[in-house]
């Protein structure tokens, strides 16, 4: 694949205006805001960062994998939105809070900056870390496959493999927006409608003197 690398007139660098959470992303950006301060303190509290260690064995298990784990994955009743006609299915709220919280314990681990930051939307974080990365070609691909992922369990497998990316370069993502992000791509129908967010969000982090085109193949619309 070429990239082509176009120069633009240098101007003020704008920053992207930061998206409003809703009341699921809320919670777990409280949830997780404790947690980490808890685990960032100057004595760490030993409860908390044995759950941040049971919270990463969680990653791509099913909601409910370890009862311990309660205050930091139950979802208030009021938030759990449409709930299956087999009521032992996880709601779609479920399956968020329980991907964005395993996976901001995979982004803490062995870090003692806060890597949960208010406002930093994925895009965002992806653009620092191609400007920040030795190998920005291989974010890229990794990202661009997130972006074109046609499942929910497709879309985990490459945000897992970004968000160890981001703790390997310390930095920082608001979980409570992922959360939002995640209820949202669990409906096939609005699937497009995140992938594109995140696309909008890492474009106009870019330092406007290095844009680059993308190829024809990279930029075609799913037809699905």
């Amino acid at each position: 694949m070429t990239t082509v690398k176009v120069s633009q007139p240098a101007g003020p660098e704008q920053k992207p205006r930061s998206r409003r959470r809703r009341d699921l992303g809320d919670h777990v950006a409280r949830t997780i805001g404790g947690l980490q301060a808890r685990v960032l303190s100057t004595a760490p509290q030993p409860e908390a960062v044995s759950a941040l260690a049971r919270l990463r064995r969680g990653i791509g298990r099913t909601p409910g994998f370890d009862f311990t784990l309660e205050r930091y994955l139950q979802v208030p009743e009021h938030l759990l939105g449409y709930r299956p006609a087999d009521d032992a299915e996880a709601t779609d709220a479920e399956h968020a809070v329980h991907d964005a919280v395993t996976l901001y314990a995979l982004h803490q681990q062995s870090r003692r900056d806060r890597m949960h930051v208010e406002g930093r939307g994925l895009g965002q974080a992806m653009s620092e870390l191609v400007r920040n990365s030795a190998g920005p070609e291989g974010v890229r691909r990794r990202f661009a496959a997130l972006g074109t992922a046609s499942t929910y369990q497709e879309s985990i497998h490459y945000l897992r493999s970004l968000i160890t990316m981001l703790r390997e370069h310390q930095i920082p993502l608001d979980y409570g927006l992922l959360a939002d992000d995640l209820q949202t791509l669990r409906k096939p129908s609005r699937r497009r409608q995140i992938q594109a967010t995140w696309g909008r969000e890492f474009f106009r982090s870019r330092p406007s003197t290095d844009v680059d085109t993308l190829t024809p193949d990279s930029n075609e619309e799913d037809p699905s």
